[in-house]
């Protein structure tokens, strides 16, 4: 086990449920310096956990462990913190509750805070969902966190995106053997679909076009649909990608106690200096959403990420995109 757990003890959600004995598994590269200034905190994305996140972490890089203690916390739902796949009966498999983007980074500042006694961040950066904590880390704490960075993502799930799910989820509960979420063994059929379904949106027309699979070491396109896109899905758990997805469709960063729906207040509130990185031609996290989102923020900047990766551009796959947003990281850290 290449990471460490944070016992939550009971833990009553935003949707009213209680989860008993709540878990955050986490892991930290580099050393927490002697006045605890050194900390960057880079949450996880949809269905990715810590060891996900490590293409963007390295000697010479913006995240590096040399110079500051990154902390990545998993995302409720993934299988490593408290997930429908690892609770016990009675709020496991299909019983397992709501969790929101607030949950999650209530749950995540604790374990900053009490585990290690922090009380400044200087970063906040996170790819997708990990946007959107990164957005939601920014405007409830915002004398606390200097900078974020969300990149591939945003600060509210808009009305076309939340349609894209369906369709994931679609596929997912449509197959028999998921049976409402009771399953003994994995509804494969659906988890196959899944990832049919999201490789038409994961990436732009362009990429297709000019067939940059081929760069990633597939041999045809029907290769990559199987090998890279049926191959990401198969080996995670149907009830855990439900539960992330119900966080990704309703995620705002204003449905909570502090803001109560008022997005433009919970955006304003956001006093960090952010560099906001949109892929360029992502489909279902586009520019305009973001560019949006930063008319109401004090102190931000959108950069798009250029190139035809799409959403993918914020995944580690293309070294380009990398260096991109390694070197927007390196530039907000400077300054």
């Amino acid at each position: 086990m290449d990471y460490e757990i944070f016992e939550l003890g009971n833990v009553t959600l935003q949707g009213g449920a209680t989860l008993r004995n709540a878990k955050l598994a986490y892991k930290t590269y580099g050393t927490l310096n002697a006045d605890k200034s050194n900390v960057i905190v880079y949450p996880t994305w949809y269905s990715g956990q810590h060891y996900d996140n490590e293409w963007l972490i390295g000697a010479g890089m913006a995240l590096d462990p040399a110079k500051y203690f990154i902390i990545v916390p998993n995302m409720l739902g993934n299988g490593l913190s408290s997930s429908p796949s690892n609770t016990p009966a009675p709020y496991d498999k299909a019983r397992f509750p709501n969790i929101t983007l607030y949950d999650n980074v209530m749950l995540q500042h604790r374990l900053v805070t009490e585990k290690f006694g922090v009380t400044e961040v200087q970063l906040v950066v996170g790819w997708s969902m990990g946007a959107q904590q990164t957005n939601q880390w920014g405007c409830l704490f915002p004398d606390m966190v200097k900078r974020i960075a969300p990149f591939c993502g945003s600060a509210k799930t808009a009305p076309h995106n939340f349609v894209f799910l369906e369709g994931v989820k679609a596929a997912l509960t449509n197959d028999v053997a998921w049976n409402n979420g009771w399953y003994d063994t994995p509804p494969t059929k659906g988890l196959r679909g899944v990832g049919r379904v999201y490789a038409g949106w994961g990436l732009s027309q362009p990429f297709y076009m000019q067939e940059l699979w081929r760069t990633m070491g597939y041999s045809s396109l029907e290769d990559f649909l199987v090998a890279f896109w049926e191959g990401f899905f198969l080996p995670k758990d149907a009830n855990n990608l439900l539960a992330m997805l119900w966080s990704w469709q309703y995620g705002d960063i204003s449905a909570n106690p502090v803001f109560k729906g008022d997005f433009k207040k919970a955006l304003g509130a956001i006093k960090a200096k952010a560099v906001v990185m949109p892929g360029e031609m992502d489909l279902y996290f586009p520019v305009v959403d973001n560019e949006e989102e930063v008319k109401h923020m004090p102190n931000a900047v959108c950069i798009p990420i250029p190139g035809v990766w799409g959403h993918f551009a914020g995944g580690g796959a293309n070294p380009v995109d990398t260096k991109f947003i390694d070197d927007n990281l390196k530039a907000l850290l400077a300054s």
